[in-house]
Formats: structure tokens, sequence, C-alpha cells
């Protein structure tokens, strides 16, 4: 009798799960699951495509010193569109919010693909970038208003899927286009998938309501300056020639951070941060902090492992991509397993285990760069992986639904965001470990490791704080229940 009572419950959550993975796909949520598929897959692929088109296209256009400003004016200015999403979807609706950006970056991509000079191309993807972000922002703001709370881990569970496709094979599509049509085909690709996802934002996006008055907007103008200040900065220190300039740079940006938030706090209804932002009392806040510290302290793989393979291990380009895109399919393979797990109390365990894993994972690849352990190396990436996979979901869904629902678009729109400006700085400090270190001095070879690992060290300082907030956000959402 209990075998069969417990074939019985195994049918019943094998059904439970199929149920689960199968509603995405019925007529209700289908298109919307497409819609904010295509959102989060036009981000990944442009946001990677300049390592595979950048260097062709400099090559026509003559602006090799201007090749780093494609990815940063791209990064900066999704951020700063990112942060006012919420407003605009608060006064605008969602679905007229969408189509502009949408036809923001449509702009963007036309601008870039039919450059004749590179300041042309920059003003390009800087479009691309302000239109996008908004994109992304609003697509993780509409999940929890256009999915039931069962469901979110799967939307993102898919999500995870599709970034790691678009990420890593959307850079390779983009090299064959390049290499046998032109690097304008590369970005042209571009165009069908953005009249889909406009066609489907007309359709599905939801509109303000009818004979509703409209939210009054006021433009955050000054805190959008020095939100911008402070990405410039930043930015600017990673590229500094002396570790002096360097630092300043990045402590004038924290500085600016700073003053950003005091300023918002008081901005009331405008405010682009939701009131308990980065408190270290709420379970919101403790979340936006895990989810910030783990994008920093991730930002020196996606900075330096590839680097690490060529010059410590003679690799090819290929096969150290290849490597470095383990991290990445890890991250889907986790997230999509762990998806149907709806115990309460394991899905808490994961505000504290994902981090947790990073912190490992960074742990062995310090030990494979200094000790030219390429086994450990590849154990960290499938430990960094997993522990983003097993809890950004969880992250993602606790920090929305732990928010008032008056905030709760502030909240969801910030969790991208959050990520893109946490990879930002983390490769300005790791950046800036690793010059203090000598790397800018050395070129290749042996001479590279001790900079190398004292800015994976650094790397692994920044993932402990997460674990101890995952662990206090853990201890948080079991008191709350």
């Amino acid at each position: 009798m209990m075998d069969q009572r417990g074939e019985q419950a195994a049918a019943t959550a094998g059904d439970e799960l199929r149920a689960g993975w199968a509603e995405l796909l019925e007529p209700r949520y289908a298109l919307t699951t497409l819609m904010l598929c295509i959102g989060v897959a036009l981000y990944a692929f442009n946001g990677f495509l300049v390592s595979t088109v950048l260097p062709s296209a400099v090559a026509e256009l003559d602006g090799a010193s201007l090749i780093s400003w494609s990815l940063s004016l791209y990064l900066a200015a999704s951020i700063v569109a990112g942060a006012c999403a919420a407003l605009l979807k608060m006064r605008y609706g969602a679905r007229a919010t969408l189509v502009c950006a949408a036809i923001i970056f449509l702009g963007g991509t036309l601008v870039a693909g039919t450059a004749s000079d590179m300041p042309t191309m920059l003003g390009g993807r800087l479009l691309q970038g302000f239109g996008e972000g908004l994109v992304a922002a609003l697509c993780y703001a509409l999940i929890p208003d256009m999915f039931p709370e069962r469901l979110v881990p799967k939307v993102f569970g898919v999500e995870a899927g599709v970034w790691a496709a678009a990420a890593f094979g959307g850079p390779v599509a983009a090299g064959l286009l390049t290499e046998h049509v032109s690097w304008r085909m590369a970005f042209h690709v571009n165009l069908p998938i953005i009249l889909l996802f406009l066609a489907l934002a007309v359709l599905i996006a939801p509109k303000r309501e009818t004979g509703a008055a409209p939210q009054p907007l006021r433009l955050p103008g000054l805190r959008l300056i020095i939100l911008s200040f402070a990405l410039g900065a930043v930015m600017l220190a990673a590229i500094a020639g002396t570790i002096s300039a360097s630092a300043a740079l990045i402590v004038a940006s924290a500085l600016a951070i700073l003053l950003l938030i005091r300023i918002d706090r008081r901005a009331g209804a405008s405010s682009i941060l939701p009131t308990s932002a980065f408190s270290t009392s709420g379970l919101p806040g403790l979340t936006l902090w895990i989810v910030f510290l783990m994008a920093v302290a991730q930002a020196t793989s996606s900075v330096y492992l590839v680097f690490a393979l060529q010059n410590l291990f003679g690799f090819s380009p290929t096969l150290a991509g290849a490597i470095g895109a383990l991290m990445a399919i890890c991250w889907s393979v986790s997230a999509i397993l762990v998806a149907h797990v709806s115990g309460v109390g394991q899905q808490r365990q994961t505000l504290w285990a994902g981090p947790m894993l990073q912190v490992v994972g960074l742990i062995c690849i310090l030990i494979g760069i200094s000790g030219g352990w390429l086994a450990a190396i590849i154990a960290g990436q499938i430990f960094i992986g997993s522990g983003f996979g097993i809890s950004w979901a969880f992250i993602s869904q606790t920090s929305m639904m732990a928010t008032p629902a008056a905030e709760r678009d502030k909240t969801s729109a910030l969790l991208p965001t959050l990520q893109s400006t946490g990879f930002a700085i983390g490769g300005a400090l790791c950046g800036f470990a690793a010059n203090a270190g000598g790397l800018a001095e050395q070129s290749s070879g042996d001479a590279v490791r001790q900079p190398l690992t004292l800015a994976f060290l650094a790397a692994v300082a920044w993932a402990i704080p997460a674990v101890a907030a995952g662990w206090r956000a853990m201890r948080r959402s079991s008191s709350r229940s």
C-alpha cells in the first residue's frame, strides 16, 4: 500500500511538472513567453556581438582606437534606460513603452549596420543600448504581471536557455555572416526579429488602463546625469593609464552612486529605486545586494578567463571560448532542472547556496590559474554556472514578491539593470586589481599569472559578501512565512 501511494505521488508530481512546462506553451501564455524570450535574446546577442563583428567593422571604418567604446556605450545606455523603465511603464503603460523602445532599438540597428564611419557606428550602438535596456527591464517587470507565481521559475528557466543560446551561439552565427557575407549583415539579421518583437508587443503587452488618470511623471534628469557620470568614471577607470588614476575614478564613481541613492530616496513617487533598495534589514534589499555582488564578482571571469586560457595554457580562441561558454551552459541546464522545485524551504536554500557555489567556483579558478591546473578551472566554471542557475530565478522571484505591489515594477525592472551595473563596476575593479599586479607591463606567457591571480583573488573577496547576504535573506524569508 505504501509503495502504491509512493508511486501515485511520484506520478502526480511528474504530471504537475510536465503540466507546468506545458502550460507555458498554452495559448494564454505561449506568445507572452515568446515575446519575453525574444527580448532577452536580443539583449544577450547584441551585448556579445562586438567580440565577433567589431574587428571586421573597425578595419573597414578605420576606428580601431574606438573599438572598446562599442560595448561600453551599449552597456551604459542600457543601464540608464533600465533605470527609468518602471517610471515610463507607470506613466505610459507597458505597451507604449515597449513599442517605443523597440523602435529606438530598430533605429540604432539600422544606423550601426549602415555606418560609414566609427562615430556613426557608436551612435547606433548607443541607440541600441538605450532601446534594449528598456526592453530587458520591461520584460522582467512583466513577468509577475503576466504569469502566476507558480510559473515564474519556469519562465526564468526558459529565459536562461535562450540567454545562453543567444550569448554564445549568436556570436558564432554573426561570425559566419561576417566571414561569408558582411559584418553589416550581422547587424541587419536583427531586423526581422525586432519586427516580430514589435508586433508581439502591440498585440500582447498590457496598455495603460482606459480611463485611468495618467500617473504624473517627473523625469529623474539629475539622477540620470549622476548615474551616467558614475558609469563613465568606472569605465574610464578600466583604461586609465595609472593605478592612482584608476583608484580616483573608482572612488568618484562610488561617491556618485551613493549620492544618487540619497537623492532618489527623497524623490517619492518619482524614485527610480524601490524604497527598500540596498537595505540590509529587509528581504528586497538583501536580494538586490546578492544580484549586484554576484555580478561584480563574475565580471572577472568575463574579462580575464579566456585571456588566461590563451596566454597560460596556449589554447586557441575557439577552445578558450568553449571553456568560457561552459559557465553559461551550466547556468541554463541547472536553471531548467530546478525550475520545477516548488518547496518553499528548498527555494529559500538557493538564496545562499547559489552565491556559495560561485565562491567555490572562483576559488577553483584561482587555484587553476595560480597552479596551472586546467581541471580546476573547468570545475570552477561548472560550479559558477550551477550557482547562478539554481539561484537566479528564486532570487529574482523573492525580490519581486517581497516588494510591495506599488513598487514591484521598480524592483523587477531593476534586476537586469543592476546586473549590468555590477558587470560594469566589476570589470573596472578586476582591471584595477590586475593592473596593480603588473598586468599592464606584461604581454603574454607565464608573466601574466601573478596579476591574473590577484584579479581572481579580488573576485573571491567580492563574492563572499553575497553569501552573507544570501544567508541573511534566507533567514529573513523564513521569518516572514
